[in-house]
């Protein structure tokens, strides 16, 4: 196993390994540089879908898609309960995954709910000549560099974050349009989170639409939120995912925001997920 830094403390590319058949101890070696950079990128992985949940599922217990929410019909159309499409490709005029063809902005992962998962994995499966591309931010290092005055001010506040807009800004299905962000679904987060494993802190802002911080006017919420995320995404703290089919890129969702670059529909884009809960503890 080979490990190059993609930047200077953010991010890592893994030569070198085959994540089909890891060991354990090689495993373990993947998880500690996953906490220690907060992005890896693995190249030419031939990975299925069962491929791709076997090694996600090492980091911890997947997410289930949500049956709930489906039709008889959907759910049949299911071929593995714990790896997402994400894609813009239509078939008969409709789309086999989600997140379409659209920019989604700067996020973290579920951030709405009690317990968003501490990490989540990508597949490269078919991937477009230009676009598409994804962006990641180390919220480490923006916590770090926000000035003493501001982390003061947002050392006991909270976000509230809003659970009924996806990342590319479309209303999910079974929630109700509403135009105060007061009046989003969703959890509460500290500003300021300290990352459960590593004990570093990060600032935990989830994503800009719709969030406000409890206890300020809508006003001052605004403001606030809007000065804070003039920090978010450090340039020196950046790193890109132009994707090739084959890539793997694991991410640390305590430490990261992300987003992705917008494709041209005429493009096909088709890349698997699986999302990872909370790793049990091993004693």
């Amino acid at each position: 196993m080979k490990l190059t830094p993609l930047s200077k403390a953010f991010g890592a590319e893994i030569t070198g390994v085959d994540l089909s058949s890891l060991g354990d101890s090689l495993f373990e070696d993947i998880y500690a540089a996953l906490l220690d950079f907060g992005v890896l990128r693995f190249r030419a992985q031939a990975l299925t879908k069962e491929g791709l949940q076997n090694f996600s599922q090492r980091f911890g217990p997947l997410e289930e898609i949500p049956l709930g929410q489906l039709s008889e019909g959907q759910r049949a159309k299911i071929e593995n309960r714990y790896v997402t499409k994400i894609s813009n490709i239509l078939v008969d005029g409709k789309p086999i995954g989600g997140l379409g063809d659209s920019e989604a902005s700067w996020h973290s992962d579920m951030t709405y709910v009690e317990r968003p998962p501490p990490a989540s994995v990508l597949l490269g499966v078919e991937i477009p000549p230009v676009g598409g591309d994804t962006f990641f931010a180390d919220q480490r290092e923006a916590l770090a560099v926000l000035p003493d005055s501001l982390r003061a001010r947002i050392a006991t506040l909270t976000i509230k974050h809003d659970a009924a807009h996806d990342s590319v800004g479309m209303l999910r299905p079974g929630f109700d349009a509403f135009d105060d962000p007061r009046d989003a679904p969703g959890a509460e987060h500290a500003i300021i989170l300290k990352h459960d494993e590593t004990g570093d802190e990060c600032l935990y802002l989830g994503r800009r639409d719709w969030a406000y911080i409890p206890g300020l006017s809508l006003q001052d919420s605004e403001a606030l939120l809007d000065e804070l995320w003039r920090y978010a995404v450090p340039a020196h703290a950046v790193v890109e995912q132009n994707w090739l089919p084959g890539d793997v890129i694991i991410w640390d969702n305590r430490r990261c925001l992300h987003r992705r670059s917008s494709i041209d529909p005429s493009h096909r884009r088709l890349l698997l997920r699986c999302q990872v809960l909370a790793r049990p503890s091993r004693g």
